[in-house]
């Protein structure tokens, strides 16, 4: 007998549905308020941040301006106390613009690298000057890749994943010493992203993330509060790519035996019990239901 749908109304229940209960005065007041520090937050917290560095910038640069050049005297008396909100930021870039303009000519070349030997034969200052130089030369440079991808790693252990930045391809002695082709992953710490581990990951365990690297600073800093929407189409989305299952009847040989397989115990079991035997004979099986 098959069921049919019944769209006939009910004539018998003739109760009306409970109307949603009111919020009431203080319920509104609430979600007013609510909505007001989302959206007034955000914006004082930027601006609070940028009037800061502005007032820092300029109460460093401007007593560095000689007097007859700081256009903050040629104000009227009552706003001379305010000054120029900025002046400072700007001449900071007009200075450092003049100086990229004075590198790209063969006197300021010649400059820059008598200043550099000269700081190259201080101790202290050369492995500081260096260190800086070449991580800027890195993530400022136009053809560098550096903290221009978001990965997904397995980390702190199998089972668990996390967010990370590639930073490049190893080189030198850590590639020639792993038998995988390794690259280097930065992986930040919650929620200061600027602090982190280097990891030399094997390039067919990461994952990478088709979310931008601005987005995945923002998830990292807001400890996976913020999480931006996956971008993706519906079939790539039901198909997952890395699976979160832990194996803990798998013994991982490779640190025993340098064999990068995994193997499960009793197969580890018996290998050893193999390789235990004289002249390569096979080592008997005991049947568990004997024993028992």
């Amino acid at each position: 007998m098959n069921a049919k749908r019944d769209d006939t109304p009910d004539n018998n229940n003739t109760s009306p549905t409970p109307p949603l209960p009111s919020l009431g005065v203080f319920g509104r007041l609430r979600t007013y308020f609510l909505t007001g520090v989302l959206v007034s937050a955000p914006l004082a917290i930027t601006f609070g941040l940028a009037w800061w560095f502005i007032e820092f910038v300029d109460g460093s640069v401007m007593p560095l301006i000689p007097s007859k050049y700081n256009p903050e005297i040629y104000l009227p008396q009552a706003y001379q106390s305010y000054g120029i909100p900025g002046f400072g930021l700007l001449v900071i870039v007009i200075a450092i613009t003049l100086v990229g303009w004075l590198t790209t000519n063969f006197a300021g070349r010649a400059l820059i690298k008598i200043y550099e030997r000269i700081l190259g034969r201080i101790p202290a200052v050369r492995s500081i000057y260096g260190a800086i130089k070449q991580i800027l030369e890195t993530v400022l440079a136009n053809q560098s890749n550096a903290f221009r991808q978001a990965v997904l790693i397995e980390y702190p252990r199998r089972g668990m994943w996390a967010i990370g930045f590639i930073t490049g391809e190893t080189k030198g002695e850590v590639q020639n010493l792993t038998e995988d082709q390794v690259i280097n992953v930065f992986l930040p710490t919650t929620p200061n992203p600027t602090s982190g581990f280097l990891l030399f990951v094997p390039k067919r365990d990461v994952v990478v993330l088709d979310m931008t690297v601005e987005e995945a600073i923002k998830m990292v800093m807001s400890g996976g509060i913020v999480t931006p929407v996956d971008r993706r189409s519906n079939e790539l989305q039901d198909k997952p790519v890395v699976s979160a299952r832990t194996y803990e009847d798998m013994d991982v040989l490779r640190e025993k035996e340098n064999v990068p397989i995994l193997l499960s115990r009793n197969e580890a079991d018996n290998k050893q019990a193999d390789k235990g035997t004289p002249d390569g004979a096979t080592a008997p099986k005991t049947d568990k239901s004997e024993n028992a």
